[in-house]
């Protein structure tokens, strides 16, 4: 089961009348308190029907049923107290023992710090209010501080794996993901920042923009974890423009929605999918660029649609083969093919590091993405798969086994589901390149303060 959503705390000071007075009920309010008046009515009619000297009995009978009727029409009449979310088809965690697992970890601490102390900062900001659903536990924003907090303290102490291992297992409830197939498989890949040539103004060379969000497009939040995206076509809603009408068609040239130019459509088809990046202009000056909106089209993979179609082989599917495929076609065709991935990002400038899901920075090695369904956002968790390891030609010569702690602090649109991961790898060639060969199952767990 997921966990829940956030609870906004609210005042209720006042009677019980005045509380709910305050509420706006909806439809769905009315038909509660009319279905549980009919079936108490109908239980109870004899009570009503008694001699007039039980009508002591029959006000207090009264008041109490008009109590839970007020008490009905707050829980249902005030929309923003609880967001639901329908339970996933299988139990994404389960606890397990902890003395199974050796907490080994492959990074240096300072990076691991920084990370529990940007998801501190969430759980004391905006998710403040949340409050988590773990196996049989609620777990609130202030016990997951407590476990960061603890878990913190834990590591700050020593550095000797043996001394983790001993104050994890008598402190933490350790719980494992239990993967896409219910078997604690979990597919890793990973994320980075790329780096691309550009312009401020539009040349001859840097020619490819990046739009900031459309003012005609609409963003409607539907629950906690969903956003509905549309815009207004002759009075309906109709879904935004694709990536081939936006590419291809130009529907939103000429419009002021352009921030920056980049010198090649391909690069910025990828950084699309990273979501940020950073972007060096001809006077030597570095500007970010982040993800702000999408047109809430559906991602579809590229690399898939090009094996399905011939255009490439399973043996020749690796991150660099597809780029380097893409980067020979003539523009049509280029167009053609990644228009098949009908998402489209639109991006802001900031003046930090690359934000995660959660409004915090995310730290290279040490914040995953996760599908927020499924997982505590925020949450510390622990890693098990294996990575590349590199000859002096940029190849990979090996894959080791490691292990680490990292939090979750992010999501993305292709990551869905109990068994998929994505790991932040960091900035540059050398992310790049991690990210670009990482593909591998491994194991999740999350740690949770007893």
């Amino acid at each position: 089961m997921r966990y829940c959503g956030a609870i906004e705390k609210r005042s209720s000071t006042g009677s019980p009348l005045q509380v709910a007075l305050r509420c706006k009920p909806n439809r769905s309010t009315y038909i509660y308190i009319r279905l549980v008046i009919r079936f108490l009515c109908a239980l109870h009619l004899s009570i009503f029907e008694q001699p007039q000297k039980q009508g002591d009995f029959q006000q207090s009978y009264c008041r109490r049923l008009s109590t839970l009727i007020l008490i009905i029409l707050i829980v249902t009449g005030c929309g923003r107290t609880l967001s639901r979310i329908s339970p996933p088809s299988i139990e994404p965690l389960s606890l397990l023992r902890a003395e199974d697992i050796e907490f080994a970890d492959d990074l240096d601490i300072d990076s691991l710090n920084l990370a529990l102390e940007r998801s501190i900062k969430y759980y004391e900001g905006r998710g403040r209010d949340n409050i988590y659903h773990i196996a049989e536990r609620q777990i609130s924003a202030r016990q997951m501080i407590e476990s960061l907090l603890a878990f913190r303290q834990i590591i700050g102490e020593s550095n000797n794996v043996a001394d983790w291992q001993k104050q994890i297992r008598e402190k933490f409830d350790v719980y494992k993901a239990q993967g896409a197939d219910d078997n604690g498989s979990v597919l890793y890949t990973g994320y980075y920042e790329p780096l691309l040539e550009g312009s401020l103004t539009r040349t001859e060379k840097y020619k490819y923009p990046l739009y900031k969000p459309p003012p005609d497009l609409i963003a409607r939040k539907v629950s906690k974890n969903e956003t509905k995206i549309f815009r207004m076509n002759n009075g309906e809603q109709v879904p935004y423009y694709s990536r081939k009408e936006i590419d291809a068609a130009g529907v939103l040239q000429g419009k002021n929605l352009e921030i920056i130019w980049v010198a090649d459509p391909v690069d910025l088809f990828f950084l699309h999918i990273q979501g940020s990046g950073k972007i060096k202009l001809a006077d030597g000056r570095m500007v970010t660029v982040s993800f702000a909106q999408t047109n809430g089209r559906p991602f579809r993979s590229v690399t898939r649609y090009m094996l399905d179609n011939g255009l490439i082989t399973g043996n020749t599917a690796s991150y660099r083969n597809v780029k380097r495929f893409l980067k020979e076609k003539g523009e049509q065709e280029l167009y053609e093919i990644l228009s098949y991935n009908e998402t489209y990002i639109f991006f802001r400038f900031v003046d930090r590091e690359p934000m995660g899901s959660l409004g915090e920075p995310v730290t290279p090695g040490r914040s995953i993405a996760t599908d927020p369904e499924y997982f505590p956002q925020g949450a510390l968790a622990f890693i098990r798969l294996s990575k590349p390891v590199f000859d002096d030609n940029g190849k990979v010569k090996e894959r080791v086994k490691y292990s680490r702690f990292v939090l979750n602090q992010d999501k993305g649109s292709a990551i869905k589901g109990a068994g998929r991961v994505d790991l932040f790898c960091g900035f540059g060639v050398n992310a790049e390149a991690m990210a670009s060969s990482l593909k591998e199952k491994g194991e999740l767990y999350f740690l949770i303060k007893k």
